[in-house]
């Protein structure tokens, strides 16, 4: 897939942009996840504020914005969201006329069905929004950044270039260092609560044998319960990889009287601090998370 330049058809309007760069002291820069928070702040210089809206332990499949995260939306000078697929929570406000013109989508979201389904989330039914833990694809989800960032008034373009240079080595850097640091982690079998760990593990080659729910809205149907059930019972040392932002009890009755080891992974890094290396700090907590799957750093 494309994380599309395209999402830069949007028309930073002129107004807005004399003003931020006339008045203001600082770009300010809207995002809605602490991912995408983290590769902001890495191409994003010295003098540009970032903020995220979703909190720590809240899922941006079913969050409700308070007043005061709508008020920082509207000071914001750009705004950056995975799309409509991810944070449906969103979808609605930004496609208004209030801020259209300053939001930039990190995906596409175009249908392949030509269909609207932006009210509804696209786990299990499409394409997998979760894109920012393919780090090629962060990769893609920088540069874009980086151009939106660039087409403001009185930016320091050079530094943005520079900065996105620098995020694009670092990345790959890290990337190599994952593939070694994973390779004991192949033979065992990875289960996971949704789609979300989908895109890392497809990238390093792991064995995601299963998913406990397509959709992180609902409740999975029995019988998709008893399929995974069955792969628990047959997997090679099975693993049940975690999240924070969910119900463990849950997933405890689903897995209990079988041999499962649990490790708890964040894909909304929610202790990562945003800098300018929070994104490759993400992604070794990430490959934490799963060397403890190993038998010997495992509690049953």
């Amino acid at each position: 897939m494309r994380v599309p330049g395209k999402a830069l058809s949007l028309a930073l309007g002129a107004g807005t942009l004399l003003i931020s760069g006339a008045l203001q002291a600082e770009t300010r820069i809207g995002t809605s996840i602490k991912p995408v928070e983290l590769i902001v702040s890495a191409i994003a210089t010295e003098d540009m504020q970032t903020t995220s809206l979703v909190p720590p332990g809240s899922s941006p499949h079913n969050y409700n914005m308070k007043p005061s995260q709508r008020r920082a939306l509207e000071n914001a000078d750009v705004i950056f969201w995975v799309g409509p697929d991810m944070e449906t929570f969103l979808n609605r406000l930004l496609a208004g006329p209030e801020f259209s013109n300053r939001t930039v989508a990190l995906m596409d979201a175009e249908q392949e069905s030509g269909e609207d389904t932006h009210d509804e989330h696209g786990h299990g039914d499409g394409e997998d929004p979760h894109i920012w833990l393919d780090p090629e694809l962060a990769i893609e989800m920088a540069e874009t950044i980086r151009e939106a960032l660039s087409a403001l008034e009185g930016v320091d373009a050079a530094a943005l270039n520079e900065n996105f240079e620098q995020f694009k080595v670092s990345v790959r850097e890290t990337d190599a260092s994952i593939r070694d640091r994973l390779a004991p982690a192949h033979d065992i079998s990875l289960f996971a609560y949704h789609d979300a760990f989908t895109r890392f593990a497809e990238h390093y080659g792991l064995k995601l044998e299963g998913v406990l729910t397509l959709n992180p809205e609902l409740s999975p149907g029995a019988r998709h319960i008893a399929e995974v059930q069955e792969k628990l019972r047959n997997a090679t040392h099975p693993c049940l990889l975690t999240e924070p932002q969910f119900n463990r009890q849950w997933w405890r009755s689903i897995t209990e009287n079988l041999d499962v080891t649990f490790s708890t992974w964040d894909p909304l890094a929610t202790d990562i601090e945003a800098t300018p290396e929070g994104y490759n700090n993400f992604q070794q907590s990430i490959v934490d998370a799963v060397l403890k799957c190993l038998p010997e750093d495992t509690e049953h």
